[in-house]
C-alpha cells in the first residue's frame, strides 16, 4: 500500500450509490428473477466509469468500483457458492429490539431494499463455484479505471461477517462453518490480489456483532470470538502479503443511537493480530470520535497503517474542511506519524443496493470535502502548501 510521504492521502471505505435502473436489475438477479444479461452488462459499465469518474474528481487517490457491481457488500456471496438455502432466523440487533421506533422508522424510509434480514442460512457443505463473476467485476474495473487513481482497491466480506449474517444450519460448530467460509472465501480474496488491487476485508462483525450475534456474552467472551473471527480471515487471505491487504472495521452502518457499542479500546489488541497493514475504523461517527485515545494504551503496529473515517456516512451533513482537517490532525497525533495515516469515511455510502442514507449528490461533496481537508491538514502537516 501506499503510504502519504508527502501528503494525506485520501480513500473510501467502498460502497457508492447505485442508480435505480442498476439497483433494480441487482435486485432481480439476486431473487432469481429474469434479467436481460446485455442490458445489465451496459448497466454496470455506466454506473463503474460514472463512480471513477467522481471520484476522481473529488481528488481520491485509492479508489474503488464503489461496489456498483454487487447487490450489498455481503449478501452477494450466495449467488457465487452453493451451501445456501432457505432464510436465516436472524435475531434484531439489540438496539432495535430496545427501540422500535427505530425500525418503524427504518421500514418506512427504506420499504424495498435487498436481502438484509432475510439473507439465506447456510444449509449445505459450502463451495465457491465460480471465479469468472469476480474476475469479471476486477477486469471491469481495472479497464475503466486505468491511470485514474494513485493505488486501487475492492471489498471482499470477512468470514465472520458472512457467518454471522447468514446463520449456520449445517456445520457442527460456528468455528467449523467459520473456517469452510475462510476456505472457500479465499477463492475471491485470491482473485483480488493477483488482479493487482490492494484487499479490503469488510469486518463489521468485529464491532457490530458485540450487539448482535453475540450479545449475551460478556466483553471478555466477546474479544475471544474477535479473536476466532481474526483468525478465520488470516486463514483466508493467507499467502497474501500483509502490505496488500487492509481491514475495515465498523459498528453497524445506520442512523441509530449506538448506545450500546462496544469501545474500541476493548477490541483493538485482538484487531493488531490480524495480518494485515492496515485497519480502517469510524472515528466521525459522534459515539466514537473520541477513541483516538486508545491508541495511547494500544499503540499501532510500525508496520500498519491507520486509515481513520474522518467523514460521517449516514447524515446529508457535508463536513467543513477545517473539521476533516483537525480530525485528520487528531489520528496523526494518535499514530504518531504522518506517513501512516490515510484520510477516509467511517464505512460505505451504498452497503446494500436501495438503502443508501445519503443523497448521491451529498456524497460527492462529501468526498470533495475530504480531499480539502486532507490538502488543509497536509499543508499544517508538512509546513508547505499542498499543490
Amino acid at each position: 500500500m501506499i503510504l502519504s510521504r508527502d501528503r494525506i492521502l485520501t480513500t473510501h471505505v467502498g460502497s457508492l450509490p447505485r442508480n435505480d435502473k442498476l439497483s433494480d436489475l441487482l435486485v432481480r438477479q439476486e431473487q432469481g428473477q429474469p434479467f436481460d444479461a446485455t442490458e445489465m452488462a451496459s448497466e454496470l459499465d455506466k454506473a463503474v466509469a460514472h463512480v471513477v469518474d467522481k471520484q476522481a474528481k473529488a481528488g481520491i487517490d485509492i479508489g474503488n468500483d464503489g461496489e456498483q457491481q454487487r447487490v450489498g457488500f455481503q449478501t452477494y456471496v450466495p449467488q457465487r457458492m452453493s451451501g445456501f438455502a432457505g432464510v436465516s432466523n436472524r435475531r434484531r440487533g439489540k438496539e432495535f429490539e430496545a427501540f422500535p421506533e427505530l425500525v418503524a422508522s427504518l421500514v418506512r424510509r427504506f420499504p424495498h431494499t435487498s436481502k438484509q434480514q432475510n439473507a439465506p442460512e447456510c444449509q449445505g457443505e459450502l463451495k465457491y463455484l465460480d471465479v469468472k463473476p469476480i474476475n469479471d467485476e476486477l477486469a471491469r474495473f481495472n479497464r475503466i479505471a486505468s491511470g485514474k487513481f494513485a493505488e486501487t482497491f475492492m471489498t471482499a466480506p470477512s468470514p465472520g461477517i458472512i457467518s454471522s449474517t447468514m446463520l449456520n444450519a449445517h456445520y457442527d460448530t460456528h468455528d467449523a462453518y467459520l473456517a469452510a467460509l475462510a476456505r472457500e472465501m479465499r477463492h475471491e480474496y485470491m482473485a483480488i490480489h493477483k488482479a493487482g488491487l490492494v484487499l479490503q476485508i469488510d469486518a463489521p462483525d468485529l464491532a457490530m456483532d458485540r450487539t448482535m450475534l453475540y450479545r449475551d456474552l460478556d466483553d471478555a467472551a466477546f474479544i475471544k470470538r474477535v479473536e476466532a473471527h481474526v483468525a478465520a480471515i488470516n486463514a483466508g487471505i493467507d499467502g497474501i502479503p500483509a502490505d496488500r491487504v487492509r481491514l475495515h472495521v465498523c459498528y453497524g452502518n445506520w442512523e441509530g443511537p449506538h448506545i450500546y457499542d462496544i469501545p474500541l479500546e476493548k477490541i483493538l489488541p485482538a484487531l493488531y493480530q490480524a495480518k494485515v497493514g492496515a485497519l480502517t475504523i469510524e472515528f466521525a461517527n459522534p459515539r466514537h470520535a473520541h477513541e483516538y485515545a486508545a491508541f495511547k494504551k494500544a499503540p499501532l503496529p510500525k508496520h500498519m497503517i491507520l486509515l481513520p473515517g474522518v467523514i460521517e456516512t449516514t447524515s446529508n451533513f457535508v463536513e467543513h474542511s477545517e473539521v476533516v482537517a483537525r480530525r485528520i490532525e487528531d489520528a496523526v497525533a494518535a499514530v504518531g506519524d504522518r506517513e501512516r495515516v490515510v484520510a477516509s469515511t467511517d464505512c460505505g455510502f451504498g452497503t446494500f443496493t436501495n438503502r443508501e442514507w445519503v443523497i448521491e449528490p451529498a456524497v460527492w461533496l462529501k468526498l470533495q470535502a475530504l480531499r480539502e481537508g486532507a490538502d488543509l491538514a497536509s499543508t499544517r502537516l508538512w509546513g508547505k502548501k499542498v499543490a
